[in-house]
């Protein structure tokens, strides 16, 4: 019910039978299940902000922005800085309110803080211990900063309230020591 992109981290929902698929599936397109991700980003997000675009299909099972005149899906995302690393990197925490295939990856792009790594939308290369700060060659972060960790059901019809959480995956958590020591 809750599926995450390739790269992505974090928490998956599955249903364990087709009445409860189908009150998630109708809650998740209401907006009524509440999800937060954390991310690292590129650039320094010193205030929240209030991501609204609508979004279109792209090439490549991608998606952008619309263009002038077009119609598109509407998509919003609540981004709040959690921690800043000297204008290099962020760690924000993004509550989307809709749906959309790849909506926060797209959304901070053109807010104009991509992710740190982005096979599909931005810097393909992995981050080495040494770009942030670290003495060796291997890489650090090789896929999406994304991670999906939290997720809370509430008062949705015929599903027992719950709050799922996901730990911060060792490549992120790596990375963010490295990017706090560069800031020491």
């Amino acid at each position: 019910v809750h599926r995450l992109d390739r790269d992505t981290s974090g928490v998956p929902l599955f249903a364990l039978d087709a009445a409860s698929h189908r009150a998630l599936s109708m809650a998740f397109e209401a907006g009524r299940v509440e999800k937060r991700y954390l991310a690292l980003v590129r650039g320094e997000v010193r205030e929240p902000l209030d991501l609204s675009t609508h979004l279109a299909p792209a090439r490549r099972g991608r998606m952008r922005p619309v263009r002038p005149g077009e119609e598109g899906k509407p998509a919003r995302t609540l981004v709040r800085p959690l921690e800043r690393f000297g204008g290099r990197a962020t760690l924000v925490e993004a509550q989307p309110l809709t749906g959309r295939t790849h909506q926060i990856r797209v959304q901070l792009l053109a807010a104009g803080y991509p992710l740190l790594v982005d096979h599909q939308y931005g810097h393909k290369a992995p981050i080495r211990e040494i770009d942030i700060g670290g003495a060796g060659d291997a890489p650090v972060l090789a896929r999406t900063p994304l991670h999906a960790a939290h997720v809370r059901l509430a008062q949705l019809p015929g599903i027992e309230d719950a709050e799922i959480e996901s730990p911060l995956p060792q490549d992120m958590r790596r990375t963010i020591e490295l990017l706090r020591a560069m800031n020491v």
